[in-house]
């Protein structure tokens, strides 16, 4: 076709093979933290989780190094004040997205948390609220990587946060698809990034961290409406 296009006099369009790059954010989360297994659960540890542990004594001189630099960016960076920061962070994001005020929600995420946190959320109605904190919000891992360009410096901070939260989620007919009215407890590991090189970037939730032993989440119940097409017999059956 194309060569026939060409015969013809016909000049097709040039193909722009380039692909955009966003690099106020991070594609993804670089050197995710591995939970411990049995985390906020009374549960016995299997081989498995023992490794887990003696694994994070290890990360700790990892995340040391990745603070200092953070704090060469970032003055006012305290591994003591940013688990409540970030806490607030993950409070106003979700009552954004309650609310769907799109605008302040970018300002809240990362590009690449927006669209995983309003995919599918466009014919819904979405019920949510922060009950309580059940343990105080605290650092887990702080990860300093690059990206690009050597000295392209992008913090990444994991949160683990566990609270008790309400969820209830409507779909357009107003029927229930997912959650319940009693509060329940939530066990998140919540990664929050910043541009360090930008001296006008902020901390803004980018992403979580799901671990291999959690529950499956509570399956979507999916409501379609079914058009019923009456014939004339149906009529006359009816009269």
């Amino acid at each position: 076709m194309i060569k026939k296009a060409k015969a013809a006099g016909i000049v097709a369009p040039q193909e722009d093979l380039e692909r955009p790059i966003n690099i106020s954010c991070t594609a993804g989360i670089l050197d995710p933290y591995v939970p411990p297994e049995g985390d906020a659960r009374l549960s016995t540890l299997s081989k498995d989780g023992l490794k887990q542990r003696t694994e994070q004594l290890k990360q700790t001189a990892a995340s040391q190094l990745a603070i200092r630099k953070i704090k060469n960016y970032d003055e006012d960076f305290s591994t003591k004040t940013f688990p409540e920061k970030a806490q607030e962070i993950f409070i106003e994001a979700h009552n954004c997205l309650t609310q769907f005020d799109r605008h302040k929600l970018h300002s809240l995420v990362t590009e690449r948390c927006y669209p995983e946190m309003v995919r599918g959320n466009r014919y819904r109605t979405i019920h949510w609220s922060f009950v309580e904190s059940l343990e105080p919000p605290k650092i887990v891992q702080v990860r300093c990587p690059e990206m690009v360009t050597k000295g392209n410096l992008y913090g990444q901070v994991t949160v683990r946060l566990h609270s008790k939260q309400n969820l209830m989620i409507y779909d357009r007919f107003g029927r229930v698809e997912c959650g319940s009215e009693e509060p329940r407890d939530v066990l998140e590991y919540l990664v929050f990034e910043r541009h360090l090189v930008n001296p006008y970037g902020s901390w803004r939730l980018h992403g979580k961290i799901v671990p291999s032993w959690a529950p499956p989440k509570e399956p979507i119940v999916k409501v379609s409406r079914i058009r019923t097409v009456l014939t004339s017999s149906c009529f006359s059956n009816y009269f």
